[in-house]
């Protein structure tokens, strides 16, 4: 039974509120489902995990990918070896100057 005093306008107000009660409903019972299957879930985590594994599966699959990383690993280390000599070098020739002073 309809009430005749209501305008149109107060009727889809009624209207809209039922719907957004239910819509709200559902959502939650949605949101309470998803909770219970996934407890820790966080979007953030997955779109980290996401593109993790996006670029693990190009590096496995791509040889050119592959070969550019173990070049650039290589240099690296090559950086490293020849930046390690240079420290023993300069520790070796402040070791001699002390001896050297101390003579």
């Amino acid at each position: 039974m309809t009430n005749p005093y209501l305008s149109q306008n107060e009727k889809e107000m009624k209207n809209e509120k039922i719907e957004n009660a239910v819509n709200n409903s559902a959502t939650m019972e949605q949101n309470n489902l998803l909770q219970n299957i996934m407890p820790n879930f966080n979007s953030g985590n997955f779109l980290q995990g996401v593109l993790i594994g996006a670029v693990a599966s190009y590096i496995l699959t791509n040889e050119n990918a592959q070969q550019a990383i173990f070049k650039s690993v290589v240099r690296m280390g090559k950086l490293l070896q020849a930046g390690t000599e240079e420290l023993k070098e300069r520790f070796e020739d402040a070791k001699a100057e002390i001896e050297a002073e101390e003579n």
